[in-house]
Formats: C-alpha cells, structure tokens, sequence
C-alpha cells in the first residue's frame, strides 16, 4: 500500500511539474509525512531529491525547444546556492510542528499567488516588447532568488510554485518560457538544497527510487500532453487543492500541541 500510494504521489508531482513548471513539490512534504508516515527530517531530503531529478527531465524537452531563459535561471540558481544551505540550518532548529505551520502558510500564499498569476503577464521588467531589460529587472530578481532558495531548503521544496509567478508578473518572460525556465531553476535550487543535507542523509532507497521513477514518469507524460491542457483552468484548481492541503496541515499541526 506504502508502495502505491508512493507512485501515485510520484505521478502526481511529476506531472504538476512538466505542466506548471512547478507545484508538485508543494505536495510532496505533506504526501510523505501524513500519507506515507515518514519523519519530515526524512522528507524533506526526499522530497528535493525526487523533485530535482524529475525537473532535469521535465526541462530535457523545454531546452531542446529553445524554451529557457538561460540568464534568468542563472541569477536565480546563484542567488538560492547559499540561501538553500542557510534554509536547510534553520529547518535543523525548528521543532517539526513549526516547520510545517510554517510550510502551510508558504502553501497558502502559493495558491493566492497561482491564482493572481492567471491575470496576465507584467511587462513592468520588459524592453522593446520582448527582451527583458536587466538593469530594472536585477533589483527584483535577486531578491526573489534568495527568498525561492532560502524556502528550498527550509520546506525541501524546489520553489516553481514561486518561480513562475515571479518569472511571469514580475519579468514578463511568456508562459511556455517561464515553465522551461522554472524546471531549470527547481533543479538546481533542489540540488543545491539536497547538498545541504548530504551530511546526516538518512533515507529508505527502496521508496525513494520508486518514488523518483513515477515522477520522472510523469513529467516525460506532461511535457507531451501540455500543449492540449488549458494551465490557466489548471492553476485555479491546483491552487484550490493547495488551500486544501494547507488546512489539513494546519489541523494537524494544531491537534498535535
């Protein structure tokens, strides 16, 4: 039963993933420590590593189809490699219960930002209709590479949930860019994340493998369906699954004190 429901989760991350450029990871934490029943000391290393790998494929065809935005990812993959080691120190100090409160809130926002991001996109960081004007757009893009970094190894999440609004409202790089772009920068961000927790890395292989596999699965899936999906109707009802999560963390987190 531990097996199935691992696949299915696995599914599940991978496909959010290769859709939304990010998302899935969101679910994994809860998924494995009230579905599966794993300690979140364990679950969070787990998580970035399924998370990253299932990324690295997920971008394999974005990069191929020219779908990246090459420097976009590298000031973010730059600015999360320290921000991720310092997460993953704080989370070491923080009691469980807190972590997750804190997870679920980071949930809540997510869903209000998924929900904001089907608005439009921002232009605001835009020159001459395509091309992203660095000079304004630095000031914003570091800061939120530090802010997705620092959550990715505080939550062990790979951050698209953040990234693709922020790539979107924020740098106006088109949707279909911003998910290739987004794969990169999860994968990255999840390996920089799962360095930090390379020292005391406890994990049960036989789950994790399975675990990675559907979800490598599932992003391969999602990449060649994506194009017959309306994202947009995705995004509301992914958020909505989000609230819903959200409180069922938080209840558990209360019923637990």
């Amino acid at each position: 039963m531990t097996l199935l429901l691992a696949l299915a989760l696995g599914v599940v991350i991978g496909i959010l993933l290769g859709l939304l450029g990010g998302g899935g990871s969101i679910l994994a934490v809860p998924g494995l420590v009230y579905g599966l029943g794993i300690p979140l000391d364990q679950a969070v290393p787990m998580s970035l590593l399924v998370v990253g790998v299932a990324s690295l494929f997920g971008a394999i065809p974005k990069i191929r189809a020219h779908q990246v935005q090459w420097r976009v990812a590298a000031v973010f993959a730059a600015t999360g490699f320290l921000a991720a080691f310092a997460g993953s120190a704080v989370n070491r100090l923080l009691p469980p219960a807190i972590t997750l409160a804190g997870f679920a809130m980071v949930m809540i926002a997510s869903g209000v930002r998924m929900l904001s991001s089907t608005d439009g996109v921002g232009t605001a960081c835009r020159a001459n209709g395509s091309t992203i004007d660095w000079r304004r757009c630095t000031s914003r893009s570091i800061p939120a590479g530090l802010g997705v970094g620092f959550l990715t190894g505080l939550f062990g999440v790979g951050g698209g949930f953040l990234i693709l609004p922020a790539l979107v409202l924020l740098l106006g790089v088109r949707m279909p860019v911003a998910v290739g772009t987004s794969l990169v920068i999860v994968t990255a961000n999840a390996g920089s994340g799962l360095l930090a927790y390379l020292g005391n890395l406890s994990l049960d292989w036989g789950l994790v493998a399975p675990f990675t596999a559907a979800a490598i699965g599932g992003s391969l899936l999602a990449s060649r369906v994506g194009k017959r999906i309306d994202t947009t109707r995705l995004q509301k009802w992914f958020a909505s699954l989000i609230f819903a999560v959200a409180a069922f963390v938080l209840l558990e987190v209360t019923a637990l004190r």
